[in-house]
């Protein structure tokens, strides 16, 4: 076996090792060396080497997502390091955890005009877990840093930061390790939550006639059936879920903006919550935030093991533990309460229902027809990967196959690595993955196709309405010279070319009949990943979207 001479890069690579960190993304360069002589001369490690740093950080955040376990970045010193920060903070808010592992020059190197050096301890200060910044040589301190570090990725789901200082010369190797690194167990924490702990809330439920459970960004299969059957059969509670949810039942309302869209100051009033329960990550619609902001319900309670945003300004309890422990232990002290709520709210879902499918029926070409029959086609017991902007928000407003498992980067809700995430993802998931997308996060992700792993039934479904179309449907859009190239950054360009570059497949529609056919080939063809680019009219889009909620009444 072959390992780095530095004895520091040694220690980092056993406790990685001791660990099961076993995924690492080396982005090229000199100073890393000595970390990428001892990952990829192990056979127990799984290497990929990304040159883009910003890329690999979204393409190992996808791997993560679907591994659910820790992945390594390992990058040279200098800006490289930075250029993880996008997918650092995504990794954060999204509870998805990364260990970032920096080489640095020598503290004696830094301020003093020495080439490709920044200050790099501490650079992710505001969104890292823990942050082990490290000596230069080997010690029990460094050992426990490096522990600790990993030991938080592991418990608290999230991104750490090891920044390790090597000194030339980097390359060097040695046939047997010089140092034995110590490995630190890390506190297997066993969640339970005891009947005490949700009595006094069990007798607020029973009381309450209006309750409304509201679920974020879930994980496929998370939420036991049991907790999903209770919901369904209890009259006096509603569930709101979204595309990224995953959380499914018929009685569910899983096209949130449809429903409330339209409602008067009535209508919310009426169906305003006494309950609140959320759990999952961030929710896309900002029509649900801002109905629950102005009409509070009077208890909001949260569950998670970690985190508990006040995204409506009315928490009043944080559960800290995961959804099935709270729910095995609360809906057993339960009891069924008399209510119209969820008659009521399901009598607007069944109008919505028939109001939204004969506006369908009825709109010309255009990306809410695209994503009509995009999601409609999409094969059953895939994985869906979908860009941020107007692409998830569409994806709220059309029914989905249970079947399918559905991701989007809402932790940050940018547009900066989503491509790069869906190729990660499927790497890491050999279900057939399509990835949805506008053709601005497209265009500005185009370095995550400079990839050797992309598998070859990976598809993407590129949307391109010739500008970033999400700023014509918000409020104060004028069509101007200064809102063409500064807002919605009109352009020209497309995919064509680099498909061919980077050996993608490529096909174009651009109506609903060439759309159709399109669709049939994209599925049908295995041999190399596709991009299928589909040009709607960049002037009827927001018009035919805005009209849509108009028509529901």
């Amino acid at each position: 076996m072959i390992y780095p001479k530095i004895p520091l890069a040694q220690s980092i690579i056993q406790i990685c090792l001791s660990k099961g960190i076993t995924t690492i993304i080396i982005s090229p360069g000199s100073r890393n060396a000595p970390l990428t002589i001892g990952f990829v001369n192990n056979p127990a490690f799984l290497c990929y080497s990304i040159a883009d740093e910003r890329a690999a950080a979204f393409f190992g955040l996808g791997i993560a997502q679907q591994t659910k376990q820790p992945v390594a970045l390992v990058c040279t010193s200098g800006s490289a390091l930075l250029n993880y920060y996008p997918a650092f903070a995504e990794a954060f808010y999204s509870q998805i955890p990364l260990i970032v592992i920096s080489a640095d020059r020598p503290q004696s190197k830094i301020d003093i005009g020495d080439g490709q050096t920044i200050r790099q301890e501490n650079v992710f200060e505001n969104h890292s877990l823990f942050n082990a910044n490290l000596q230069e040589n080997v010690s029990a301190a460094n050992d426990l840093k490096i522990n600790e570090a990993i030991n938080t990725a592991i418990t608290q789901k999230g991104p750490v930061h090891i920044n390790a200082p090597f000194e030339e010369p980097l390359y060097e190797t040695v046939s047997a390790l010089s140092v034995a690194a110590n490995t630190v167990a890390f506190a297997n924490n066993t969640q339970i939550i005891s009947i005490e702990e949700v009595s006094e809330y069990a007798t607020i439920w029973n009381n309450a006639t209006k309750k409304m459970i509201l679920v974020g960004v879930n994980e496929p299969n998370a939420i036991s059936k049991k907790t999903i059957t209770a919901f369904a059969k209890e009259e006096s509670v509603v569930v709101l879920t979204e595309t990224t949810s995953n959380v499914h039942h018929e009685t569910f309302i899983n096209t949130i903006d449809t429903i409330i869209t339209p409602f008067t100051e009535e209508d919310f009033e009426y169906f305003r919550p006494e309950i609140l329960v959320t759990f999952g990550g961030m929710v896309v619609s900002k029509r649900i935030k801002t109905f629950l902001r102005k009409y509070k319900p009077k208890h909001h309670w949260h569950i998670d093991p970690w985190r508990a945003y006040d995204t409506f300004g009315a928490l009043t309890k944080h559960f800290e533990v995961t959804p099935n422990v709270f729910f095995d232990a609360f809906l057993p002290l339960t009891n069924a309460t008399e209510s119209n709520y969820f008659q009521q709210f399901n009598a607007v879902k069944v109008l919505r229902k028939l109001k939204s499918d004969f506006y369908l029926s009825k709109i010309p070409f255009s990306d809410f027809k695209v994503f009509e029959k995009v999601i409609q086609r999409l094969p059953m017991n895939s994985q869906l990967q979908i860009s941020n902007s107007s692409a998830i928000r569409y994806a709220q407003l059309i029914d989905i196959d249970p079947s399918i498992d559905v991701y989007c980067n809402r932790g940050t809700s940018g547009i900066d690595g989503s491509t790069s995430t869906a190729i990660g993802a499927a790497v890491a998931n050999k279900k057939q993955t399509i990835f949805i997308t506008g053709d601005i996060s497209f265009l500005y992700d185009s370095n995550a196709l400079w990839n050797n792993y992309i598998p070859k039934n990976f598809k993407i479904i590129l949307i391109n309405n010739g500008g970033g179309g999400i700023f014509r449907i918000l409020p104060g859009h004028e069509e101007s010279p200064v809102f063409n190239t500064f807002f919605e950054t009109s352009h020209c360009l497309t995919a064509e070319h680099l498909a061919k570059m980077y050996g993608f497949e490529y096909g174009i529609a651009s109506d609903e009949t060439s759309l159709v056919t399109s669709l049939n080939a994209l599925y049908a063809q295995n041999e190399k990943p596709s991009i299928l680019e589909v040009f709607t009219p960049t002037l009827e889009n927001d018009s035919i979207l805005l009209q849509y909620f108009k028509q529901l009444v």
